[in-house]
């Protein structure tokens, strides 16, 4: 006999939030709740002064969460593709963002990455993909613009326009509000450790991450300071 699967509480509420933003808005009033949810919600009232925006190459850009208008503003300047870094997404920043990239003729993609965590070879590898079927000028972003859009674009000047490993890495760092004391550091060990195997850079990093690159390796040789951790999981806590 088939025995009945259990949903708990919080599992039932959660899916409930994420499938309530990933529909289409129809009427006025769920258009509303979804820019209330976004601004107070999901903290797009402090973005609305700052996105942590940089264009990293002439056909890249990197930030946090954009708002719609400021999604049509880069499109002014040749904004062609958007990838959204967010995964489990429950916030009203997603429809209206899917919207707007709709109206405006600009592809929209969402390529889930985590803060805390590396990424496995396949992610690298699918990334990499990525960066050969997009239409550029892209904006990278997740929330803060600080971590997950730090990594991959520190992979997308590595990887498909070729600048140094030692430059690209320079994407994960302070001023995009990137900590790497805390747990958020993790991913600056993977391009710490192709540099340590490689400090010439002679070897191609995707070759690398094919045969030597191991996540849960360096994942349990990384070690957060009690310091940094209270930054980036108290301070500056990001989903």
């Amino acid at each position: 006999m088939t025995r009945p699967v259990h949903i708990s509480t919080y599992e039932r509420e959660r899916s409930a939030r994420l499938n309530r933003w990933r529909k289409p808005l129809v009427t006025r009033r769920e258009r509303w709740a979804a820019w209330l949810n976004m601004f107070f919600s999901d903290h797009g009232f402090i973005r609305l002064f700052y996105l942590n925006l940089h264009r990293i190459s002439p056909n890249a850009w990197r930030s946090a969460q954009p708002m719609p208008h400021q999604i049509r503003r880069l499109v002014r300047q040749g904004l062609r593709s958007v990838v959204n870094l967010r995964g489990g997404q429950s916030y009203g920043s997603l429809p209206l963002e899917q919207e707007t990239c709709a109206a405006e003729g600009v592809d929209f993609e969402v390529f889930v990455m985590r803060s805390r965590a590396l990424p496995a070879v396949e992610d690298v590898q699918a990334a990499k993909a990525m960066f050969e079927r997009l239409e550029y000028p892209v904006l990278f972003h997740c929330k803060s613009g600080a971590d997950r859009a730090g990594l991959i674009s520190g992979l997308y000047l590595a990887l498909h326009e070729g600048i140094p490993v030692r430059q690209a890495q320079r994407q994960l760092g302070l001023r995009y509000g990137h900590v790497r004391q805390g747990k958020t550091g993790v991913l600056d060990t993977l391009f710490n450790a192709y540099l340590t195997d490689h400090p010439g850079e002679d070897v191609p990093l995707m070759d690398w991450i094919e045969t030597r690159y191991d996540p849960i390796a360096l994942t349990e040789k990384f070690d957060a300071s009690g310091i940094g951790n209270f930054v980036t999981e108290t301070l500056l806590r990001r989903e």
